[in-house]
């Protein structure tokens, strides 16, 4: 049954996934999707080995294996911050081309159990690089600047972060 507060989900269609069919509490799951991001003419994460986690109304959120970031662009922010599902985060700054992005990426080194498979990996919010892509495909950045979703054509929302949505 669909609250008062909350929108009617807009149509998926053929090829596409309902964020309003995600789970609420969130999960993680291994993609084979290709997650690429590049900014200033250099590659900062390219992998096919990502975990993508998913929660109902928002976007999916892909977490990177450090094998597959060029590490020597991130520097550790004293920022953190706690998810009531994942647990405590701790975030990067990334510097490269001569731009430092202040908190653009976060982990979980500790994990709560059910997500183990992201200890470690690393998630980037799209919004302040030049080139984010999922297997190709520019991604768009979860509306509101506080989640760091990603949409691609194979999402269909409406997403969390649109005015309105706090109570979501």
């Amino acid at each position: 049954m669909r609250l008062p507060h909350h929108p009617a989900p807009d149509r998926a269609l053929p090829g596409q996934e309902s964020v309003w069919n995600y789970p609420r509490p969130a999960v993680a799951e291994p993609t084979k999707r290709h997650v690429r991001i590049i900014h200033k003419g250099h590659v900062l994460a390219d992998s096919r080995a990502a975990w993508r986690v998913l929660e109902t109304a928002h976007p999916p959120s892909y977490y990177i294996p450090p094998d597959d970031i060029a590490m020597a662009h991130l520097v550790p922010s004293p920022a953190c911050s706690i998810c009531e599902w994942k647990g405590r985060a701790i975030y990067w700054d990334v510097t490269i081309g001569g731009e430092t992005i202040a908190q653009a990426g976060w982990f979980y080194p500790a994990p709560a159990p059910a997500f183990a498979g992201i200890a470690g990996h690393i998630a980037f919010y799209a919004a302040p690089f030049d080139e984010v892509t999922l297997d190709g495909e520019q991604v768009t950045p979860q509306p509101g600047g506080f989640y760091g979703g990603w949409i691609s054509p194979r999402e269909a929302g409406p997403f969390k972060g649109i005015p309105g949505s706090s109570w979501w």
